[in-house]
């Protein structure tokens, strides 16, 4: 029987992918690359790009699209034997990526290719910077007993990540609640009612079954006035993966949290860094912890009152209107709701009719072809992991192709939370290759209910417009090697750039025509419901400037702070942001840390700060289309030249600077986040 991930040849044959077969297809792609590294090294004497980075990048650009497949469905239609498969892949590949990252001699003839700079092009020259950055953050320079350790740590990482993943992943699914009776859903609205329903009936039961999964708990959270359940799936939420809750000690994730603490810091102590933080940002746009606290508490300074002010509110009507002298964590979404549609008449509800998925995706593809000259078109036939995911081609306006994505929108069981984008495949041209860019956009939505289409909230369009942000920096990038094209090299405070731009248009008017119109009329959004959409528009956005805030103060200290004498701080970490940033307190028993994947499982360590730090490039960058217009061409071209199409070529600075003509300002984030405390 052949196997698909030996011979990847355009798009991956999914249906085609056996578990069985994975463990065997990495360890050869593995075998072949160790050969092949060890023959370029020894076949030459005067090393090149042609002769020694472009060959080694092909082998890479091979394993990649060998796993990206299998790594994409183990989070998308997870299943045991898939998840064996790619645990046993997983040491191997962390063996390989430290042990090429400590090849000395490697090491040594990439320092030669560099010193040649007038043979290279600016995309050829960032590209051996970071791998020559690289080669030091994997323990090139360090002695064999101190690299042996490095591999030990690195190895260990990616299996205690991968376990944080999964237990997050079976304590979701591990929850549910069969409602009987109706009564005990009062003010759920009508699409929450019939997603229940639905969900009751996938599983051969009668009546409303409520998930963890997030279109499920949002409207609980959100509108139920039955205090009780509300209560009941906060706690449940709230507590996954730990020593708490419904499954307390069951999948718990509090060892693994204190592992992977102490092991990346000895990694960046190995390294000469003084703590993790500071070995991350390496690969960021700021310069020194200090810089990165200092932004952060400084934005804290600025909505802290204005936070307190929205949370005042907010109790005082709770008392006045509903008797409500004390508010609970599960009751500041519930009681939320009601102040704004007190205040400003309007429901995230209220415009669902507006936002069908029909007319979102297909609106969404308008404004980003008014903006760049692009066309995006669907493509039928092609292999893809579940009946939902379709599949759409881009290309520009001289109808060449410039890449391909996949679009995954819905919520499902073994499929993981939240919603970004991956890579499929690299943008990669040589003399003998030439590789479109394909990525996975895949997010986690309500359904579609019945026979009608899938109807979003004005939160999920911005989260779909975040991600295709993300996608386009992959897609539309016109740099031909791997290593900085799209997202690749691009400083990880930076690589949000483009998403939060992108979410600036779901507010425009003249966007909004193009993705929104009445389910069953067609009708665009009335002026008189736009207008009071942006009156609440920035709602409580103190409150949730510093929820950010504690989020990413929070990940920062304790890599900057982690001291093997004080192990098991955490919390107590957690508990000091709080008293710093906070003005909501969850209650005692909250576990929100065992389920920060972005900071324990994903690539935001010690970087959670990245989307606020972004945030300030994003806002600024769209402030020259709030003056030139939204869909100003030259604008828009500008932004693709500068920003989207040369990826990690160049530094995020220079790249931003080039497009702004200027460094970024702060002041358009303020204002965008309707900070006025100033």
């Amino acid at each position: 029987m052949t196997n698909p991930l030996l011979e990847m040849e355009g798009l991956p044959q999914f249906s085609k992918i056996s578990p069985d077969q994975v463990e065997s297809a990495i360890d050869q792609l593995l075998q072949r690359n160790r050969q092949e590294t060890q023959r370029l090294l020894d076949s030459q004497s005067d090393y090149t790009w042609e002769n020694l980075v472009e060959p080694l990048e092909l082998l890479e650009d091979r394993l990649n699209r060998a796993w990206s497949p299998v790594s994409h469905m183990n989070s998308v239609v997870n299943n045991d034997e898939l998840r064996s498969a790619y645990n046993a892949c997983i040491p191997k590949l962390s063996d390989y990526a430290t042990e090429m990252g400590q090849n000395a001699k490697l090491c040594d003839a990439y320092k030669t290719v560099a010193e040649h700079k007038n043979r290279l092009d600016q995309a050829q020259l960032k590209t051996l910077e970071n791998a020559l950055r690289d080669f030091h953050l994997s323990g090139v320079d360090l002695p064999p007993d101190k690299k042996q350790r490095f591999k030990q740590i690195s190895q260990q990482l990616s299996r205690l990540t991968t376990q944080f993943e999964e237990n997050l992943l079976d304590a979701t699914n591990a929850w549910s609640k069969l409602i009987t009776d109706e009564s005990e859903l009062t003010g759920l609205p009508e699409s929450a009612m019939g997603l229940a329903r639905q969900s009751a009936k996938q599983r051969d039961q009668q009546g409303w079954l409520l998930t963890l999964e997030f279109p499920s708990y949002l409207p609980v959270i959100t509108y139920a006035d039955n205090r009780a359940l509300r209560r009941e799936i906060y706690e449940a939420y709230a507590t996954r993966a730990s020593d708490q809750g419904p499954h307390a000690g069951q999948w718990d994730n509090s060892e693994i949290m204190d592992e992977i603490l102490a092991l990346r810091h000895e990694q960046a102590q190995l390294l000469g860094f003084a703590n993790y933080a500071e070995q991350s940002l390496a690969r960021k746009m700021a310069r020194s912890t200090d810089e990165v606290m200092d932004f952060l508490t400084g934005l804290a300074q600025r909505s802290l009152n204005q936070a307190q002010s929205e949370l005042d509110d907010l109790k005082t009507f709770a008392a006045d209107q509903h008797g409500m002298d004390e508010l609970e964590a599960w009751d500041i979404g519930y009681y939320s709701e009601k102040l704004r549609q007190h205040r400003h008449n309007i429901t995230q509800e209220e415009l669902k009719p507006y936002f069908p998925e029909t007319r979102v995706v297909a609106g969404m593809f308008a404004v980003v072809e008014r903006l760049y000259g692009i066309r995006i078109t669907e493509v039928e036939g092609v292999d893809v992991w579940h009946p939902d995911v379709r599949f759409f081609e881009i290309r520009d306006a001289a109808g060449h192709e410039r890449g391909q994505f996949y679009l995954d929108l819905y919520a499902r069981q073994k499929k993981r939370g939240g919603a970004w984008m991956d890579e499929c495949a690299s943008r990669f041209f040589t003399s003998s290759l030439d590789q479109l860019p394909v990525a996975y956009l895949t997010c986690n939505f309500s359904p579609p209910v019945g026979d009608k289409p899938a109807l979003f909230t004005h939160d999920e369009v911005e989260t779909l417009f975040h991600e295709f942000g993300h996608g386009l920096h992959h897609l539309l990038t016109q740099v031909d090697y791997p290593g900085v094209a799209g997202i690749n090299g691009v400083a990880w405070d930076a690589v949000e750039l483009p998403s939060q731009f992108m979410e600036n248009w779901c507010w425009e008017k003249a966007a909004l025509d193009l993705i929104s119109g009445h389910v069953e009329s067609g009708e665009p959004i009335p002026a008189e419901l736009y207008q009071r959409m942006l009156e609440a528009k920035n709602f409580q956005s103190a409150m949730q400037m510093v929820r950010q805030l504690e989020f990413a103060l929070f990940d920062f200290r304790i890599h900057r702070e982690y001291d093997p004498e004080q192990a098991g701080r955490i919390y107590t970490i957690l508990e000091q942001v709080r008293d710093q940033v906070a003005v909501l307190r969850p209650p005692t028993w909250n576990r929100f840390a065992h389920g920060f994947s972005h900071i324990f499982a994903g690539g935001y360590a010690a970087g959670y700060y990245s989307y606020k730090w972004a945030e300030v490039l994003s806002a600024d960058a769209f402030s020259l289309f709030e003056e030139q217009g939204i869909f100003d061409q030259a604008a828009g071209r500008a932004f693709l030249q500068n920003i989207l199409e040369l990826g990690g070529s160049k530094d995020a600075m220079e790249l931003f600077v080039d497009f702004r003509g200027r460094e970024p300002e702060i002041d358009p984030l303020i204002r965008h986040s309707g900070i006025s405390s100033l």
